[in-house]
């Protein structure tokens, strides 16, 4: 019955990076995070592949070499750096990372730090989501703009915790009206 708890895993995340991305205001974004999630490509993957632990694409990425669900995924998903690497039109390395939108690098932040609740559970900090990042940092290809702007979110995040730094996202960042 892996399909089942694989199935549980995708909607207990959803279900956290909804609440946060309602929390910034991103509400359109919360409903419709993830949702390739459950097409077949992904989700025959992820089912065969989950341990509950981690994300299934790094498992089939082990036996395979690649993981058809995570390429599929991030070809669909705009809060993924992933989606926005390019052609690099000014230089250097071949690919580069595009600047992200706003609100893309808010709902990856959510991602992020919903994937860390959902992967560490009791053992999950603020920090958590810092320093899967800062662990993992050195492979990406993102735009200095986004990772700046996501660095920035992930240390307050560490510093000040969740309430402080989506109250920062929705009323300074996103600019979001309080309503009375």
């Amino acid at each position: 019955m892996k399909w089942l708890e694989h199935l549980k895993t995708i909607n207990h995340h959803k279900m956290m990076v909804m609440k946060l991305c309602f929390k910034a205001g991103l509400y359109k974004q919360g409903l419709l995070h993830d949702l390739s999630k459950y097409s077949p490509t992904e989700f025959m993957v992820g089912a065969k592949y989950y341990q509950g632990t981690r994300s299934p694409n790094a498992a089939e990425r082990e036996i395979k070499g690649y993981s058809s669900a995570w390429l599929h995924h991030k070809g669909r998903n705009k809060h993924h750096l992933d989606y926005w690497i390019d052609y690099n039109l000014s230089g250097g390395a071949p690919m580069a990372g595009m600047k992200m939108p706003v609100r893309y690098v808010v709902e990856m932040f959510c991602d992020r730090v919903a994937a860390c609740k959902n992967y560490k559970k009791d053992e999950y900090t603020d920090a958590s989501a810092y320093e899967y990042y800062m662990h993992s940092r050195s492979h990406y290809l993102i735009h200095p703009d986004t990772e700046k702007l996501l660095l920035f979110l992930l240390k307050m995040l560490r510093d000040n915790g969740e309430e402080k730094t989506m109250l920062y996202i929705r009323y300074k960042l996103l600019n979001n009206k309080r309503r009375k």
